[in-house]
C-alpha cells in the first residue's frame, strides 16, 4: 500500500508542475481557462454549445473535449461555432495536464498549435466524472462544476471534494424542478457549506431561462484575466 501511496503522489506532483506551465502560458496570453467538471448527462456540452451562439460572436471561443471513446461532443461544440479538439482517453477517468498541453500542440493537427493570443477563453471539458478530475489540476483558471436537477439536490454531499473546490457552481435543467421534486435551497446551503465564495448559477439549457449570468460571469472572468 505504501509503494501505491508514492506512486501516486509521483504522478499527481508531475501533473502539477505541468500544470503551473500551462497555467503560465494561459497566463502570458490573457486567456481565461476554465475546467468544466460534472456526472455523465449534467450537460457541460449543452452549456458550451449555447455559450457559443451566444457569445460566440463577442468573444473567441475554444475547447478540449475529454470523453473514453468519439468525438461526438468535439462534433457538436464545432457545429455549434466553437473550435474544439477531442481527447479520447480510452479507460482514463479525467484529463490531466499533459494531455491539454498535447492538444494545445497538435489543436488542428500534427504542427499545428492553438493560438493561445488570439483566444479568449478556453473550456477544458473534462471527462464526465465527479471523483478523479478533482485531483487533476489541467492548468485551470477557474474550476466550474456542473450539476442537475435529475442528480438530486444532495449532490454536494456525496461529492464534497470537487465541489469544495469550485470556483463555480453551475445548476442545470431547472425546468425539470417541478417533475424531480428538487430543492434549490437544500442544494445552495451544502454548496455554500463546501465551497462559501462559490458562484451559484441555476439555469436551464434548454429554455435559456439564466443563461445571461453564466455569459455575465464569463465576461467579468475573461477581463480579469486579461488585466492579470
Amino acid at each position: 500500500m505504501a509503494k501505491r501511496i508514492r506512486l501516486e503522489k509521483r504522478i499527481v506532483s508531475e501533473n502539477d508542475r505541468l500544470a503551473r506551465q500551462l497555467a503560465g502560458r494561459f497566463r502570458a496570453a490573457g486567456v481565461l481557462a476554465v475546467n468544466l467538471m460534472s456526472s455523465p448527462g449534467a450537460g457541460k456540452t449543452s452549456l458550451l454549445e449555447e455559450t457559443s451562439r451566444r457569445l460566440g460572436g463577442e468573444l473567441r471561443l475554444a475547447a478540449i473535449e475529454g470523453d473514453l471513446a468519439t468525438e461526438r461532443d468535439a462534433e457538436r461544440l464545432r457545429r455549434a461555432g466553437m473550435a474544439a479538439r477531442q481527447i479520447n482517453t480510452g479507460r482514463g477517468c479525467h484529463l490531466n495536464a499533459a494531455q491539454v498541453a498535447e492538444a494545445l500542440d497538435a489543436f488542428d493537427g500534427p504542427g499545428n498549435p492553438l493560438d493561445l493570443d488570439a483566444l479568449d477563453v478556453l473550456f477544458i471539458e473534462n471527462v464526465g466524472n465527479l471523483v478523479c478530475p478533482a485531483q487533476f489540476d489541467p492548468g485551470e483558471r477557474r474550476r466550474v462544476v456542473v450539476a442537475s436537477t435529475p442528480e438530486g439536490d444532495d449532490k454536494p454531499l456525496k461529492y464534497p471534494v470537487v465541489f469544495h473546490t469550485a470556483d463555480c457552481v453551475v445548476l442545470n435543467k431547472t425546468d425539470l424542478l417541478e417533475a424531480t421534486l428538487f430543492s434549490c435551497e437544500a442544494f445552495r446551503q451544502h454548496v455554500r457549506g463546501l465551497a462559501p465564495k462559490a458562484r451559484i448559477l441555476e439555469l436551464s439549457c434548454r429554455t435559456g431561462e439564466g443563461l445571461e449570468a453564466w455569459l455575465d460571469w464569463l465576461r467579468a472572468e475573461r477581463a480579469a484575466a486579461k488585466k492579470d
